[in-house]
């Protein structure tokens, strides 16, 4: 009775032993998956601490820029003229005030923009003092177009506007010489209509004059932070500027027509007709908005072309390819070395590769993003390159692994700078590794895993 007994303890333990030696590569592969999508988890944390970390940067630049100046959006100059309108089927109505604007023939802008970068703890945010020369002229000889009364219009309380969207930038006061008058500019605007802050000068007209040309030339000192814009309020506008900032970013409604930028800044210059915006050169209070201006403007943005968080965010939406492969690299080390890894190395080996992430992060914070990404991809490498040895035994393992994982993070790098092309190359390199791997494993039989140790997992 205890022989058959006995038997039947062996034929089923036997029958274990065949059934884990069968199936012992997909269930290890299967723990690997689950693997990689569990660590998804620390990774989305690294994301949110990303995030953090940029939201904390827009925060000191928002404070920066209150305390020095926000950017700067200039429209104008304009010219403001009151009139009334009555209403003749009751005269006891009294009359509404409205404005009328009047905006210049020929707007020529010159500005000269000189650059620097303000620190706080650990950030920077560029500022900037702009120059700015507005000259140009008005010709007034297209009113009857408005059928509004000559009679009814003040020319006498004509006021000369130029928007400005921060006046803690106004540098020095500003003055206009209106051909051989001068006149100075106060804070506020006649209306708030058209544009919400602004300057205005009293600009006095007459009947007798409105028809004549009147040239004119303003001299502005800004400062500001992030970008400069400029409304094209001229029939026809010319924006001649220059900068020492050698990262330019042209936004807005208009590219420059023409543009240089070298290792000592910068230079652009815009010429836009009115046939290239959405409001005429004459019209009245409410046919026009602040909106309809602001969708016309255009300028240079400074701010710093690609900042450490993006290049980071990118690159850990690569961690799944990473740790991937990696994990690949090891299973089949495991199969051509017939030595299994325990299911703990390769979650210390997942942390690690993750770990890199916080590395990057932190690093780039003080540094610049390639001296980050070599510093934590080396010591990354160095520390997985160094348990692949104590688990493998073997240098010539451990090297071989080292020196495929510096290429994964040398192709992750690249992918990261290519932008616009890092699908096709990405596309290209995953098509690569799929095809090693399918040629290294072509003449392994995966029906036969007798070699290998009888739990599965280990």
């Amino acid at each position: 009775m205890e022989t058959h007994t006995s038997t039947v303890i062996q034929n089923e333990s036997a029958g274990t032993l065949t059934f884990w030696q069968r199936n012992r590569l997909i269930i290890k592969a299967i723990f690997i998956g689950i693997l990689i999508l569990a660590l998804l988890i620390p990774t989305a944390f690294i994301i949110y601490l990303v995030n953090e970390r940029q939201e904390r940067k827009g925060e000191v630049v928002h404070e920066i820029s209150n305390k020095w100046s926000a950017a700067q959006t200039i429209s104008g100059p304009y010219i403001s003229v009151p009139y009334f309108i009555n209403d003749n089927n009751n005269p006891k109505t009294p009359a509404v005030k409205k404005y009328l604007y009047l905006l210049p023939e020929q707007l020529n802008i010159n500005s000269t923009i000189a650059t620097e970068t303000r620190y706080r703890s650990i950030y920077k945010v560029p500022v900037y003092t702009a120059d700015i020369l507005l000259q140009g002229k008005f010709e007034n000889n297209k009113l009857n177009k408005l059928n509004i009364p000559l009679q009814e219009i003040r020319w006498h309380e004509a006021s000369l506007c130029i928007g400005l969207s921060d006046f803690k930038g106004i540098s020095e006061e500003i003055h206009i010489k209106r051909n051989d008058s001068i006149y100075p500019f106060e804070i506020g605007l006649p209306e708030n209509d058209l544009l919400l802050t602004g300057v205005s000068a009293a600009f006095p007209l007459s009947v007798n004059n409105i028809m004549d040309e009147s040239s004119f030339s303003i001299r502005l000192k800004l400062k500001g932070s992030q970008k400069i814009h400029f409304t094209p309020l001229g029939s026809t506008t010319q924006v001649r500027m220059q900068s020492s900032w050698k990262d330019p970013a042209f936004d807005g409604k208009f590219l420059p027509d023409s543009h240089r930028i070298n290792t000592n800044g910068f230079s652009a210059n815009w010429n836009i007709l009115h046939f290239n915006r959405s409001f005429p050169q004459q019209f009245t209070s409410g046919s026009i908005n602040n909106l309809q201006l602001s969708e016309s403007s255009f300028g240079i943005n400074f701010l710093q072309p690609v900042d450490a968080y993006t290049q980071t965010m990118r690159s850990v939406k690569y961690a799944i390819l990473i740790i991937s492969l990696t994990f690949f690299i090891y299973f089949f080390i495991e199969i051509f070395q017939s030595k299994s890894v325990h299911p703990l190395q390769y979650i210390l080996i997942g942390f690690a590769l993750v770990i890199f992430y916080t590395l990057l992060l932190s690093i780039s914070e003080y540094t610049s993003f390639p001296i980050a990404y070599v510093i934590s991809a080396f010591a990354t490498i160095s520390l997985i390159t160094w348990y692949t040895k104590s688990i493998f035994k073997k240098w010539s393992i451990a090297i071989t692994f080292s020196l495929l994982l510096s290429l994964l993070y040398l192709f992750i790098y690249v992918l990261i700078q290519l932008q616009d092309n890092a699908l096709l190359f990405g596309s290209i390199g995953l098509f690569i590794l799929l095809a090693a791997v399918m040629y290294f494993s072509r003449k392994i039989d995966w029906y036969n895993t007798r070699d290998y140790s009888l739990n599965p997992l280990v």
